[in-house]
């Protein structure tokens, strides 16, 4: 069963989980605030995709950050950053068999479970 991980909130998870139940997909949500982030669950995610596509660095969360937290990012610092700061990690994360996709569009949703 697929699982959609995000917080339950936010404007694109509710697009993403309205698409889902909309075309009668079966899944799992994972609410990063209820349910946690672990090292462990993110690094599963990095090997799927990388940081640079998993951080979001358009997100309110990242404009609060400061300047140092911003600079000189690699792997390592990115991961701590949104494992201190899920709300860092671009949403939704949808996980389904071994394909991970990161962001919600509705014709990346649809190519993937209609066709």
């Amino acid at each position: 069963m697929p699982t959609l991980y995000g917080i339950k909130n936010c404007d694109t998870i509710k697009k993403a989980r309205k698409w889902l139940d909309k075309n009668g997909i079966n899944y799992r949500f994972h609410d990063y605030r209820e349910d946690g982030l672990t090292t462990e669950l993110l690094k599963n995610f990095l090997a799927r995709s990388d940081w640079q596509t998993l951080l979001n660095q358009r997100s309110t969360s990242w404009r609060q950050l400061d300047a140092a937290q911003k600079s000189d990012l690699d792997e390592d610092k990115a991961l701590k950053l949104m494992l201190e700061t899920p709300t860092l990690i671009k949403r939704p994360v949808l996980e389904k068999d071994e394909k991970l996709l990161v962001g919600f569009k509705a014709e990346q949703y649809q190519a993937e479970f209609l066709l």
